[in-house]
Formats: C-alpha cells, structure tokens, sequence
C-alpha cells in the first residue's frame, strides 16, 4: 500500500520500491516491545497479482518483530466506502506466504461465501473474524454477532476462529456508534460462548 501511495522518482518499479519501504520499516519495528505489531494492507486485495513482490516486502518488517506479527487485509474503509474489488479467494498464497501469527480479516461487509477460502489459510495462521460492519452506521446486535461468529464456526470448524473484531478501524464513525459497535463484539461474543443473561 505505502509503495503505492508515495511518487518514486529513485527505483522506477513497484517491487523496488517496496523493499526498499520494508527495509526502512524492518528497522523501526526492531526497536518496538509493544505485544503486538500489526501491519495494514488496504491496497493488495485490489491487485491479487502483485501477491508475490508484496509478500517478500511485508516479510522483510514481519521477520524484525520481536514479539508477535499480524496484518490486518481490507478492501479499503474511507467514508465509510469500499475502495478496492476483488474477493479473498484470490489472496490465499499470499495470507499463506506471510511469517505472521494471525491475520484480521474484513468478513462482516464481504459475502457470507468468502468464507469458505478461510479453510486453505495455514493452520499455525490464526484467523481473525470481522464480526462489525465499520460500512454502516447500524449498530449490530448481541444476536447477529453471535450468529456471525456461529456461522464461521461452522464454515471453518470452531478452534479456528481466534479473534473477532471489526472490519477495520472506527475512525470514520461518529464515538457513539463506534462505542455501540464495541459494546456488540462483547456481547455477541458472550452471547456465542453461553455467558449472557
């Protein structure tokens, strides 16, 4: 995505480029104790071709993490729009590709059909459930959280879902419904695991 959104007037080349952008940010997250690092990648859901060149580069940063790596893949979040088209059928070599713990995937705003892909992911690959729509302004119940999470379950087995969370980042929604949103994951998730009430 960085590679993408900066003018290179030096390599000439997008996989130049983005080595170059792995090689810089390796060294910053060398010097990160945080529990997790997780990188964004808005931009390669987009453009499944390029999974090769933008594998080697995001696992140039992941190998410097000295605690856990994840990534979180969307199709885009600005102004509550997708940006990108394309389905997660056609990332599965690259999610397989990464040195990451987990991935945190948009799942809440994506046909239910998607995911079935999920079975290919490596298993030592945790996968993260986007169980939020951050597209919509309607604040999910206890209920359809909990169906969302029933649902994955059933698609990809139980023991593989590790993490649920929202598509992407609230930033594009007003507190309150961002907070209502929040509030849901905690009750959907208790709801599914038989704590509620």
């Amino acid at each position: 995505m960085l590679a993408k959104s900066v003018i290179d007037k030096h390599y000439g080349n997008g996989p130049d480029l983005a080595m170059a952008i792995g090689a810089a940010l390796a060294e910053q997250v060398r010097h990160i104790d945080a529990d997790v690092v997780q990188l964004d990648e808005a931009n390669l859901p987009g453009n499944p071709s390029e999974w090769q060149w933008a594998a080697a580069s995001i696992n140039r940063v992941f190998d410097a993490v000295k605690t856990t790596a994840a990534v979180h893949l969307c199709f885009g979040n600005y102004g509550g729009q997708t940006i990108q088209k394309g389905r997660w059928e056609n990332l599965i070599n690259y999610l397989n590709a990464l040195h990451v713990d987990h991935v945190v995937m948009e799942t809440a705003h994506r046909p239910a059909d998607e995911l079935e892909i999920f079975r290919e992911l490596r298993p030592e690959i945790g996968f993260g459930l986007g169980v939020i729509d951050v597209k919509s302004t309607v604040i999910e119940t206890a209920e359809e959280v909990a169906r969302s999470i029933e649902r994955a379950a059933k698609a990809l087995g139980p023991d593989r879902i590790r993490y649920i969370h929202p598509d992407c980042g609230f930033w594009m929604l007003k507190r309150n419904i961002a907070d209502g949103k929040t509030r849901a994951i905690v009750a959907g998730r208790d709801l599914y695991e038989g704590r509620s009430g």
